[in-house]
């Protein structure tokens, strides 16, 4: 179930079917039949009905009760059903990468339905008849009947109205950009809490392609939490955070909001090679900056600075803290811990790049959480899934899963800063497509040219946005990330919107007043 008790995945009674071919009187009928309605290739029917030296052979399993009876209604000789349990999902094709899909047997093989599979598989029951020593049953021995135990009911942290907004704003994304694909992630900042969370193209959870396990594996991989990337310009959201802290604990090789960083020429040279800011600074742009104004304009030299003069100790200090290089322990599997290159192996050119968001390896989800703890006080929290398991029977609840810190990363005045120049960035900068009038959006863009067997790929971008709002006291953290689009690369102008798309959806759906509003109740 989702977090107010949607349902979302059941069991229900299916069937298999299946014959013994020595009581088949008509194979070529009952393969024309079976064939028809289930459609399979008649051959194949065939070959199984008129197999020998077999008992008993299995046609399909995982069948609907409408067409166990439209079968049962031939009244085929040698043609049995059998009821078994069959996994149904409410809404198809939705949220199909995090619940997952079972075996044909039932069992968890992806997803919410692996990782709580011992959860919600329940017990079979059991008869248990007296035998003597070599399993003869005794004439006047007793039978016992141990019942079965229903499997318990797993209560997401997901939000189905949330869920739906984000399907429908991947999909639209999916339209207008002919991306590779779309992705995004709705967050709790305060609680870790996953709201929403999909990527598209997905696949129909009832109706799987399991004879292409290719397309199946491809699309059904919640690339989230198990997929790298370059996260570019969204990255300096740690860069910031780490030079404001280290200021404010004293280290003077740091420096504070107010420093105006020197930028007249919009490069660097570090070890040989150029770095340069996304725009020529033609005229005097981006020239004098602060760190907000370079969190504004997204300018690369200002965070190739701090990068270098924190020096690679504190900044893999703060890449520590802030969960990367490590995973960040939801409760799923598959989770990768990203790539960062060893401390000691790092250069000077590799630091000034990190700086900025590359050479340096994320998830979608270790940076939504290393986001969240940028703003949301200065906390990493643990993300989760589950918030809640529960007896169906009684109701009762017999494990809860309540908001984790796994460590403090910034201090509550630097965070308040950080937010403060992330609200600037929608206001005024590359960020101001998410913009909504009323209301407290922060965020940071980012664009970063993708890797293709070891090198740059020419024309190939993942264009992104991460934002939250309200930003004097973040609630709601969006991702949101465009793999590949056609034509415009700029996350501020290919990602932002479809955030703002859902933050605005977010807004309807809580009834959040403006901010002038709220201020006067």
């Amino acid at each position: 179930m989702d977090t107010n008790g949607n349902l979302l995945a059941t069991t229900q009674t299916g069937y298999s079917v299946y014959a013994r071919p020595q009581s088949v009187n008509d194979a070529e009928d009952a393969a024309r039949v079976l064939s028809d309605i289930l459609d399979i290739d008649y051959e194949t029917v065939f070959g199984k009905l008129t197999k020998r030296g077999v008992s008993e052979v299995t046609i399909k399993r995982q069948l609907t009760t409408e067409k166990a009876e439209e079968i049962r209604g031939y009244n085929l000789p040698g043609i049995y059903l059998a009821s078994e349990g069959l996994r149904s999902y409410v809404y198809g094709d939705f949220l199909s990468q995090v619940l997952g899909f079972v075996s044909s047997d039932g069992s968890g093989q992806t997803g919410i339905e692996a990782y709580y599979d011992k959860y919600l598989q329940g017990l079979n029951g059991m008869l248990l008849t007296e035998t003597d020593l070599v399993g003869d049953e005794l004439d006047n021995g007793s039978t016992t009947y141990v019942p079965a135990i229903n499997g318990l009911t797993v209560i997401l942290t997901v939000d189905a109205v949330i869920q739906s907004v984000v399907e429908n704003v991947l999909e639209l994304a999916m339209y207008q950009q002919n991306p590779q694909a779309a992705r995004c992630i709705v967050l709790d900042v305060t609680t870790g809490e996953i709201l929403a969370m999909a990527s598209k193209p997905s696949v129909d959870l009832n109706n799987l392609p399991r004879d292409d396990i290719e397309y199946l594996m491809k699309y059904s991989k919640n690339t989230l939490l198990t997929d790298v990337y370059e996260p570019g310009s969204t990255f300096k959201v740690l860069t910031a955070s780490a030079c404001l802290e280290e200021y404010r604990n004293g280290n003077p090789k740091a420096f504070s909001a107010q420093h105006v960083f020197a930028n007249s020429s919009g490069t660097r040279i570090i070890d040989g090679s150029k770095i340069s800011c996304w725009t020529k600074h033609a005229n005097g742009k981006h020239s004098n900056q602060t760190l907000s104004d370079a969190l504004n304009n997204s300018c690369n030299p200002i965070f190739t600075d701090i990068a270098l003069s924190l020096g690679k100790e504190t900044m893999y200090d703060y890449l520590e803290k802030f969960g990367y290089g490590s995973v960040t322990g939801i409760d799923f599997a598959g989770e990768q811990a990203g790539i960062l290159v060893p401390e000691s192996a790092v250069t000077n050119g590799d630091l000034a790049r990190i700086g900025f968001g590359q050479t340096i390896a994320v998830t979608a989800l270790q940076l939504c959480m290393a986001t969240a703890a940028a703003v949301n006080g200065g906390l990493l929290m643990q993300p989760y899934l589950v918030k809640e398991i529960s007896d169906p029977i009684s109701g009762q609840t017999v494990k809860r899963f309540t908001p984790t810190v796994v460590n403090r990363v910034i201090s509550e005045e630097t965070s308040k800063q950080i937010a403060a120049m992330l609200q600037r960035v929608v206001d005024e900068g590359g960020g101001k497509n998410a913009k909504i009038e009323g209301y407290q959006i922060g965020g940071k863009t980012g664009t970063a040219q993708k890797f293709v067997d070891g090198a740059l790929a020419t024309g190939k971008y993942v264009s992104s946005f991460i934002g939250f709002f309200p930003a004097s006291q973040p609630k709601y953290l969006v991702l949101m990330i465009v793999d590949e689009p056609q034509g415009q690369s700029y996350g501020s102008i290919v990602a932002a919107p479809y955030a703002g798309l859902v933050f605005r959806e977010i807004i309807n759906y809580k009834n959040i007043a403006p901010l002038e509003e709220r201020q006067k109740s």
